[in-house]
């Protein structure tokens, strides 16, 4: 056996994960000087970037095989240097990057490359992940307003009374209990009349487009026609099960049913009560016109799209309530609670309620329980319309901000969309880029969405501007950043 290996097994060596940091390499004399200088570079060259912390002294030292005075003396450096802070309990913290460090210019990269004029299939994930001072992103609600104390309750009762076997796989369609409560809130606030059994419960309307997408593509249709301007997630979901989706212009009446029936479509997609990204709701003249078409052959898929959040206007009955066997009826909780839930439903025709059951059994068997029977919890007890009503008060605020300051700041620019939703649209008269528009806006910390995304057909310049999760003092200062930037 070899001795000197033997030795080496049961030897501790110092050295610590944090920074890959090894005292055999200071010099002699050197410990103090050499682990400032290594955590001073780690501050310069992004490791620890500003608001990282640092081990405890106590930690770095045991880790390291040191004393604990050369760690607090390198940390007192840093200290008097003005890179980090003690804060109390949350220990020290990096607070300044050192002067003449090399810049970082990932972070406007990152955010340039977000707004591209093209966008693929990653745009959102990229202009999720871009750093923003005052985030407008459309379609989000207000995230801090999560009644997190009632769905704490509401998801106690739901375990002490849940039996062992409901932890196991459960029916792909969804929980009786969420399935009940659905068609019930259904009946009560869209009008529409469905059984339990009819309904299947989905992760987001966006699981539901893909479903619909495979079971069309399986029947041999390879095209929905789409709204135009409409919006890319949807668009960009059909396409990556292979549906072609040629665009059928909206005006101030909503979907042109004249074109859509000069384009030969059998399928369409529309967002009827609250059209994004305009906001228009589609009057009643092409409501009987639509209508119409489906009696013909046609069918229909409603994105029941921020229904609920309306301001200034009567509630729009759903397509779903007046025609039951031409219409795909897809809605969700996203809008209402957080897109995080990924909680939503489809109300399909008999004629392809089979297939879309089986479609969704074999993307993820079914959506997890706790969550629904959490969220029937809520919808049963009238916290979910609670809810609801606190959140038009609040939104309404928030909206009425945002449209003073786009007209004070923005004067020239038309305003779609402001009696109901979460988002507001903004068209310029003049020969504006968007694209760029939005990217010198990202730039300045204020995130949106060029309207030329959400379009096939050539479109007015504009924004897409999300009010919902910010604040009035907000809405004004992103407004007025985007006025500077124009």
């Amino acid at each position: 056996m070899n001795r000197s290996n033997q030795g080496e097994i049961g030897r501790s060596k110092a050295g610590a994960d944090f920074l890959q940091l090894d005292p055999a390499e200071a010099p002699a004399g050197g410990l103090s000087d050499w682990l400032t200088e290594r955590l001073r570079a780690a501050i310069s060259d992004g490791r620890l970037p500003i608001g990282s912390r640092l081990p405890a002294t106590r930690v770095l030292a045991a880790e390291l095989q040191i004393s604990r005075g050369v760690v607090t003396e390198a940390y007192q450096r840093l200290t008097e240097d003005g890179h980090v802070a003690g804060q109390g309990r949350a220990g020290t913290v990096v607070v300044a990057v050192p002067i003449g460090a090399t810049p970082d210019h990932s972070a406007s990269t990152a955010k340039t490359s977000a707004v591209a004029p093209q966008p693929g299939l990653d745009v959102f994930d990229t202009l999720r992940a871009a750093p923003a001072r005052i985030d407008l992103t459309p379609g989000v609600p207000d995230l801090a307003a999560f009644p997190r104390t009632a769905w704490l309750r509401a998801e106690r009762a739901v375990l002490n009374d849940l039996e062992s076997a409901e932890f196991g796989y459960g029916d792909p369609s969804g929980t009786p209990a969420l399935r009940r409560a659905v068609a019930n809130w259904l009946a009560r606030n869209r009008g529409v009349t469905a059984h339990p059994d009819d309904l299947i419960i989905v992760a987001g309307v966006s699981q539901a487009i893909g479903l619909v997408a495979q079971v069309l593509k399986s029947r041999g249709i390879t095209e929905m026609a789409v709204e135009d301007p409409g919006s890319l997630g949807s668009r960009q979901h059909l396409q990556n099960w292979g549906l072609d989706t040629p665009p059928i212009p909206v005006d101030d009446g909503g979907l042109r049913v004249d074109l859509l029936r000069e384009s030969g479509a059998r399928v369409v997609m529309v967002t009827p009560a609250h059209h994004f990204p305009t906001g228009v709701v589609l009057d009643g003249e092409r409501r009987r016109e639509l209508i119409q078409w489906a009696a013909e052959g046609g069918l229909i898929m409603e994105d029941d799209y921020d229904a609920e959040h309306r301001y200034d206007r009567p509630p729009v009955p759903a397509l779903r309530a007046m025609l039951t066997d031409q219409v795909i009826y897809a809605g969700s909780v996203s809008k209402l609670l957080a897109p995080s839930l990924r909680i939503g439903w489809m109300l399909p025709p008999p004629a392809y309620k089979h297939d879309l059951i089986g479609m969704k059994r074999l993307a993820d068997l079914g959506n997890a329980a706790l969550p629904q029977l959490t969220l029937a919890h809520l919808m049963e007890s009238g916290e979910l319309e609670r809810q609801l009503r606190f959140l038009r008060r609040r939104h309404r605020t928030r909206r009425d901000a945002m449209v003073r300051a786009v007209t004070n700041y923005l004067p020239s620019a038309t305003v779609h969309g402001a009696a109901a939703g979460l988002h507001l649209t903004i068209t310029f008269d003049a020969p504006v880029n968007d694209v760029d528009l939005a990217a010198a806006a990202l730039l300045k910390g204020v995130k949106t969405h060029p309207l030329s995304w959400h379009c096939q057909l050539p479109h007015a310049p504009g924004l897409v501007l999300g009010y919902a999760a910010r604040t009035p003092t907000e809405l004004t200062e992103a407004i007025a950043t985007i006025a500077e930037v124009m």
